[in-house]
Order: C-alpha cells, then structure tokens, then sequence
C-alpha cells in the first residue's frame, strides 16, 4: 500500500523521474524470484539431511547393542559423519544465498535512488526541475524502497519457515488410504463378534500375491491360531481383520456384512490388537492402561491389570500404577510392556480380540492365567 501512495505521489510531481525509479521494481522482481527459488531449495536439502541425522541417531541408540555385538561403531561413525558434513555444506549454501539477497535488494534500491539524483539533478540545472521538486522527489523515492528492504530483511527467514512448515504440512495433508465410503450411516446395530474371510485375495505387490482365495469363519466367542511358516501371511490376516489393509479381491464380513459397508470406527472402537511388540506412550503405568478407555475409574484400571496377571509386578514397583514406563515403555521389560498392554485392551471392553504373537515374552503360567 505504502508503495502504491509513493508511485502516486512520485509519479504526480515528474513522470520522468518516476519512471526511472520504478524501472528498478520489475530486477527486483527477477532477483527475488531467483533468490526465492535458490534459498527454498537450499533449505529443504537442509531439513531433508537434519530428518536424515536424527533418524540416523535415533536408529543408532536403538540398536547400539546391535551395533556393539558386531564392533559397527567405526563404520556407523563414518557413515553419521558422512551425514553431518553433508549439513554443513547445505546450510552454508543456505547462508550464503540468504545473506547475499539483502546487499544486492539495498544495491538496487539504492541504484534507483542514484538514478533520481542523476536525472533530477540533470534537470535543477537545466531549469526543469527546483531544488525544493527534487529533494522531495528523492526523499519519497527512499520511502518507496523501505518496503522493499523490510521484506527482504526477513526473506530468508520466511524461506526457512516455508522448508520446514512443507515437510509439517505433507504429513498433516496425507490422506490414509483405507477410508470409509461416502455416504455411510454412523448408527450401526451392535456388534457380536463374528468374522469371515470370504475368497479373499490380498497382494503387497500385484505380481507376488500372498493370499488367493482364503476362507475362513470365526463365530463370536470362539478362539482361532493361525499357524504357519514364515511369510505364508499370518500377519496379513490379522492386518485385514482389522482393517488396516483392505483385500484386493473377495470380501471380509463383520456379522455378516462386508466391512467396507460399516464405518471404520464402527470395528475399531471394538477392536483390541496386542502385538509382539506393543508400544506404551511417555508417562505412567496407569495412564496407558486407561489409554484403553479414558472414562475408567482407579479401580477399573487395576481390576484390568488383575484380570491379565499384570498387577503383582506393577505392585513391586517403587512407585507401583504410578511408575513411570519412559520413552516407548523402555523403562519396562519386552514382558512387562505386553502385560500392561493386556490390560489395555481389556479396559477396552473389545468384541473382537486380534493377538500377533502377543505373549511371545510372557512366561507359560502367565500365559495360561491370561487365557
């Protein structure tokens, strides 16, 4: 707005000069869109390597067992030096071209000024311009580009902001890709319990298919292993029940309608999934057991623990339901975490229970009690 008034303004005083000090606004433009374009790309090859350097530390202190066994230390610090470097020769060419872009916007905008002191000093000596015309002219003329060098003060760090807000706003934009179809009734009757797997084909990549025409039934209650070797799709199953793939072929019923027809949160909020591996959030014992249903009283919670054979160990703890599980449950044993992730499902209240291995690092007493 400032430089709309100040064209006006210059340009109602003398054409002439005003002409040539907008002339400078259209490099202006082509150097900034060259700098915009050089510093952007400069700062995303700086985030895509920082992503890479914390996901290489955080790989390293996770697996810095691993790494010891094999005496990989030499050549894991290679490879994360190898990692650092490539920072810093990314973020000096991102200094480089967000420090070069003020002096060379200044320059310019004080080669428009130059420009008007030439031609309107030209001018009060051949008569055609005042003293008085002339020095209000110029001093307009700096109050034109002090917009100008205000953006640019603050250019790199906008460009900065745009790298890092991109990599934010990819995540938060991705759609998932199992979503519910439109037009779907959220009042849906209750749900018993019965699962089927009806000629269904399922495919990670299309030439290497790793079900083909599987049938299975489950009635509510009953109690269904699947066992088998390696790869032959155990997991596959269990990530089709629940819905985290869909099949690419044949259908799976939830009594006896296709899922697809349900919303999704229609099975999930019935769902209880304990894996080999479960994951506990930062914070207390009795937090991620109530992470299983939020409204759960006390009491609730340590019946939950009972029920699964968890609450003689949460007791022995210094801090017993309060005690603190750390970063992923890392404070607790492999055991300990699918205990407590037991209890978890069961506040729940689920229909359907989904177990991958789930008491894999649980010994045979508890496992019978479980059961």
């Amino acid at each position: 707005v400032a430089m709309i008034f100040y064209s006006i303004v210059m340009f109602s005083m003398n054409w002439r000069l005003a002409l040539l000090t907008v002339c400078v606004i259209p490099v202006l433009a082509v150097v900034s869109v060259y700098f915009q374009k050089q510093i952007l790309r400069a700062y995303r090859k700086v985030r895509r390597v920082n992503s890479q350097i914390t996901g290489a530390f955080s790989e390293g202190i996770m697996g810095a067992t691993t790494t010891k066994i094999l005496s990989r230390e030499e050549e894991n610090l290679k490879e994360f030096q190898s990692l650092t470097s490539g920072l810093r020769a990314s973020s000096i060419r991102a200094a480089t071209c967000s420090a070069l872009y003020l002096p060379i916007v200044l320059m310019l905008g004080s080669i428009g000024t130059s420009l008007t002191l030439w031609a309107g000093g030209s001018g009060v000596i051949a008569g055609t311009i005042t003293y008085g015309v002339l020095v209000a002219f110029v001093s307009y003329t700096i109050q034109f580009f002090e917009p100008v060098r205000e953006i640019a003060r603050i250019f790199a760090e906008l460009q900065m902001a745009h790298a890092a807000a991109e990599r934010v706003m990819g995540l938060l934009n991705t759609e998932p890709e199992i979503q519910d179809r439109p037009g779907l009734s959220d009042k849906c009757p209750h749900l018993q319990g019965a699962v089927e797997f009806e000629n269904v084909s399922f495919a990670y990549n299309p030439l290497e298919p790793v079900l083909e025409d599987f049938n299975l039934k489950v009635k509510p209650g009953q109690t269904v292993a699947l066992v088998g070797e390696t790869g032959s799709g155990k997991s596959t199953i269990v990530n089709l029940a629940c819905r985290f793939y869909e099949p690419t072929k044949g259908r799976v019923l939830i009594d006896g309608v296709d899922y697809r027809d349900r919303p999704l949160s229609w099975l999930q909020r019935n769902l209880g999934y304990v894996l080999q591996s479960p994951h506990l959030f930062s914070g207390n014992i009795r937090e991620n057991i109530r992470y299983g249903n939020l409204k759960a009283s006390d009491a609730e919670v340590e019946q939950a623990a009972r029920l699964v054979n968890a609450h003689d160990f949460i007791v022995n703890l210094p801090q017993g339901y309060d005690s603190e599980v750390g970063e992923g449950g890392g404070l607790l044993s492999t055991g300990q975490k699918q205990l407590i992730s037991f209890a978890r499902a069961v506040l729940a209240d689920p229909k359907i229970f989904v177990l991958d291995e789930a008491t894999s690092s649980i010994d045979t007493e508890t496992e019978m009690l479980i059961q």
